[in-house]
């Protein structure tokens, strides 16, 4: 990876963007993007579009979503200590322990998630973290003090957690679920500007809020762009550690390639086209089904008003949603490569309807 791209994907996976507060990192990746765009545009709720030769009736949609799981300040007791609610699918398992930023209208406030001490707890009833008892002690004795903080009731916190490349092999850190995705778009309009390809349509390079609370932004966008065709990017389980079910779950490893997934949602002659250019141009891929939904935006896309051809690229990944979370360099390298083949390998008004 060129170091231009890997210092984007440094400040963008460590900027945080919780579920209804994505503007900071929004701006870390439009900043970015705008060199390869011809314009772009955003929605009310922070959704933002950048689009490469507009205008043209044929549309054609890339897409991640820019938002994190994070935590809501919900109480803070009269001697300081702060209780708090999911926003998004937040592991209340992994919580003990953890340093977090809380944002607030006077700046980040440092806060860390406390945990009575291995020496005093009951080892004959020991009891494990829930999203009941896990509690935020930011230094302070009084809900007094924790309000001069500027902390209140709804204010956000995320792990403070960055990323960090392990064994020069993996990517590791918090929010590559899904600030990958839109990692590897941004690095796709690029190579689009960079390679000088002329598109006979419009793409539009979509960064979606509100996916961890279910793929609002996308249902948003969806209808304001209503697109031709969506390729969709996000992360799947890498089934290969310790306690994984390849029988129910499938059987996805990291460094084996982009993850292709049939589906109701996913359009399979889209899905072909995927297919055949990831042969064609000898990338290795990985297969996977879902019974009923993809769980990601693609879902959102392709019931969109009256239907749009739509097909998921997923990225194996370990650890989803905790601080830890890894993926593949080699297989972000490959999920561009082949989303980059597969946009400048369709034709305009290409028609993938079963029966014509």
């Amino acid at each position: 990876m060129r170091k231009e791209s890997f210092k984007f994907l440094e400040n963008y996976i460590n900027t945080s963007s919780p579920t209804g507060f994505e503007y900071r990192g929004q701006k870390v990746w439009l900043d970015y993007l705008k060199p390869y765009i011809d314009e772009y545009f955003t929605d009310i709720y922070g959704t933002v579009a950048g689009v490469i030769n507009p205008g043209q009736k044929y549309k054609v949609v890339i897409e991640a979503h820019a938002d994190e799981i994070s935590w809501f300040i919900s109480y803070i007791t009269d001697d300081g200590y702060i209780y708090l609610k999911r926003n998004g699918g937040s592991d209340h398992q992994i919580a003990p322990s953890k340093r977090v930023n809380i944002y607030t209208e006077n700046g980040i406030v440092k806060g860390v998630f406390g945990w009575p001490a291995i020496h005093v707890r009951d080892k004959t009833k020991e009891e494990p973290p829930t999203q009941k008892n896990i509690f935020l002690d930011v230094g302070c004795s009084s809900k007094e003090e924790v309000e001069k903080l500027g902390i209140t009731v709804g204010c956000v916190a995320t792990y403070e957690d960055e990323l960090i490349v392990l064994n020069d092999r993996f990517y590791c850190g918090r929010a590559l679920d899904n600030r990958a995705g839109g990692f590897m778009i941004a690095e796709v309009a690029r190579l689009i500007k960079e390679n000088k390809k002329k598109l006979p349509f419009t793409l539009f390079v979509v960064n979606s809020v509100q996916e961890e609370i279910g793929l609002k932004g996308a249902t948003m966008i969806s209808r304001k762009i209503n697109p031709d065709v969506a390729i969709i990017t996000d992360v799947t389980h890498d089934t290969h550690p310790p306690m994984y079910d390849k029988k129910s779950s499938g059987d996805i490893a990291c460094g084996k390639g982009p993850v292709l997934t049939f589906g109701p949602a996913v359009q399979n002659n889209l899905l072909k086209h995927l297919i055949e250019t990831a042969k064609k141009k000898k990338i290795n891929y990985q297969l996977d089904t879902v019974s009923t939904s993809t769980g990601t935006d693609t879902d959102a896309f392709a019931y969109s008003g009256e239907g749009v051809a739509s097909a998921l690229i997923s990225l194996p990944l370990r650890y989803m949603h905790t601080t830890v979370e890894m993926v593949d360099k080699n297989d972000v390298e490959n999920v561009i490569k082949l989303i980059y083949e597969s946009v400048i390998g369709l034709k305009a008004g290409q028609d993938f309807r079963y029966i014509k």
